[in-house]
């Protein structure tokens, strides 16, 4: 019986497969028009922590159904294949499979936040209050 490879290992693989983005270049290239931020965080974490300015927040279990181009249920944002979206999650770890699906769809340019919301907030990056 084979092992299979622990979360650890998962992720250093999905890791690999793309390049990662720090907070400040996430901030620059969202204020430039070159990247689409996306906060998968659940609504409690957000609430309890703020937003991000700009992000598009879609829920993790309707991520791929939001975003993929050709979907159904697609979000106005996902306008094509090509689209840079960076993906950010609490402290970086979900949103690195998350990105990873996205390549699945064909959205080669899907890349994740390093450090997630929690380094976004440390670098001093811009955070407004969830709406009551």
């Amino acid at each position: 019986m084979a092992v299979s490879a622990g979360i650890d290992e998962l992720l250093e693989r999905v890791r690999a497969g793309y390049e990662r983005v720090e907070p400040r270049e996430a901030y620059e290239a969202a204020r430039a028009g070159g990247a689409l931020l996306v906060d998968i965080r659940y609504a409690a974490l957000r609430d309890r922590d703020g937003l991000v300015p700009g992000a598009l927040v879609v829920e993790r279990n309707e991520l791929e159904w939001r975003l993929d181009p050709r979907g159904s249920h697609r979000l106005p944002e996902a306008t094509s294949h090509d689209l840079r979206i960076v993906v950010i999650c609490n402290e970086g770890y979900a949103s690195s499979l998350a990105a990873e699906s996205l390549h699945r769809l064909g959205l080669h340019r899907a890349t994740d936040l390093v450090g997630g919301f929690q380094a976004w907030r440390e670098a001093g990056l811009p955070v407004v209050s969830a709406p009551a």
